[in-house]
């Protein structure tokens, strides 16, 4: 599908909403950078609802809590500032503010269509994630989840706990588990173990399992003492307890973000692990 001009899609985009965590030092990089919006006519709104560009200041992280607390806006472009050295989320840093004026009026940049995870809990409460869902046990024991692919009864794990991952997640906690790297242009999920056990009685796939976005993973946790497993979204814990079945698919929604021509995701990863 052929994308829009990106000036195109700057000049249509005006009312920008600014997350970040104010500090006296980070502060003062943002003014900078407010001042250099208001030279090309941007201006900036109170509510991230009133919003059609969402602009972030901090790490990966913070653009993370930013979907998080704007509800991955589907309507809105998200833009990463990172204050300090570029990440896989943040194109762009507040020390070279020559780099961002050029990506409000140049064809340097693009939008990114970056694929999200859709989750329920319970067949009722419902959330997106754009990095990974992780599910581990509260307590010192092993954990025991029957997994279903599709309604299809795959296997039943037993370990610490499992992990589903997006193409852009592929890179963070989902590498660290032995997952392989999955380029974002594939709309997919992950599932990595953490540390199964593998005996006589329970056997696993033993390696990461990439799925189509057509598909559903079902996991449902066998009630033996794990009442309360830990959820995480992104870089988030919830708050749910009493945990039956999760539910995971790849969304119908997708994250926009801009991001410099030059910065591929194959120079974020040689960037960062090579």
């Amino acid at each position: 599908m052929k994308q829009k001009g990106s000036h195109a899609v700057m000049s249509e985009r005006k009312n920008v909403y600014l997350f970040y965590k104010q500090t006296e030092e980070l502060e003062e990089k943002v003014q900078k950078i407010r001042k250099l919006g208001r030279k090309y006519d941007f201006s900036l709104v109170d509510d991230p609802k009133d919003a059609n560009i969402i602009a972030s200041f901090g790490g990966d992280g913070t653009f993370l809590q930013a979907l998080q607390k704007t509800q991955f806006r589907e309507d809105a472009l998200y833009i990463g500032i990172n204050d300090g050295d570029f990440g896989f989320y943040t194109d762009f840093t507040t020390e070279d503010t020559d780099r961002l004026e050029l990506a409000m009026q140049s064809d340097m940049v693009e939008v990114l269509r970056y694929p999200i995870l859709e989750v329920t809990i319970d067949g009722s409460k419902s959330f997106h994630c754009i990095n990974e869902l992780s599910l581990r046990s509260n307590i010192i024991k092993t954990f025991v989840i029957d997994v279903f692919v599709d309604d299809l009864y795959f296997e039943t794990f037993r370990g610490d706990g499992l992990l589903v991952s997006t193409p852009t997640g592929s890179t963070a906690y989902n590498k660290s588990l032995g997952g392989a790297i999955v380029d974002p242009k594939l709309p997919s999920m992950q599932l990595t173990e953490m540390a199964s056990v593998n005996n006589n009685q329970f056997r696993t796939l033993g390696s990461p399992l990439v799925l189509g976005k057509e598909r559903e993973l079902k996991l449902r946790i066998v009630q033996d003492g794990n009442d309360h497993p830990i959820i995480g979204v992104d870089n988030e814990a919830m708050g749910v307890r009493n945990s039956r079945e999760i539910s995971v698919k790849v969304s119908d929604r997708v994250i926009k973000t801009l991001r410099m021509k030059d910065n591929l995701f194959y120079h974020k990863l040689k960037r960062s692990f090579l």
